[in-house]
């Protein structure tokens, strides 16, 4: 059973920064491309920003330059350094993870319950 655990979630005023951590837990072998994506209030869910295995990574548009993704491969364990934020950052940051169980399988993809970020103007 894998589970991925988000912390750092909270209220910040607008400016401000916060780091959201996400921890993989379970039967791992490895861990492909891991991220995160937002849903606000009244829309879809969106990707925020993701990284590979190798340590490429996509932003969207209106997080680059605030935005900083970033892995701890030995501890399984993604990060989101999030500063200069917006009140139209406040949403339910939820964690990804493409994991592999084995040396032999392509992984399956598992997502986390979600945090609450809240950006006050």
């Amino acid at each position: 059973q894998v589970q991925l655990v988000e912390s750092g979630g909270g209220l910040v005023q607008a400016g401000g920064s916060l780091r959201l951590s996400c921890a993989a837990s379970g039967s791992i072998f490895g861990l492909n491309a891991v991220g995160w994506y937002r849903q606000a209030p009244g829309k879809q869910r969106e990707l925020v920003a993701l990284i590979t295995s190798g340590g490429s990574t996509n932003y969207a548009d209106s997080v680059k330059g605030r935005f900083t993704i970033s892995r701890d491969n030995a501890k399984n364990t993604v990060y989101l350094q999030m500063s200069s934020l917006e009140p139209e950052d406040t949403a339910v940051y939820y964690c990804y993870a493409r994991i592999r169980g084995s040396a032999w399988d392509s992984g399956m993809d598992y997502w986390g319950k979600g945090t609450l970020v809240t950006v006050s103007s």
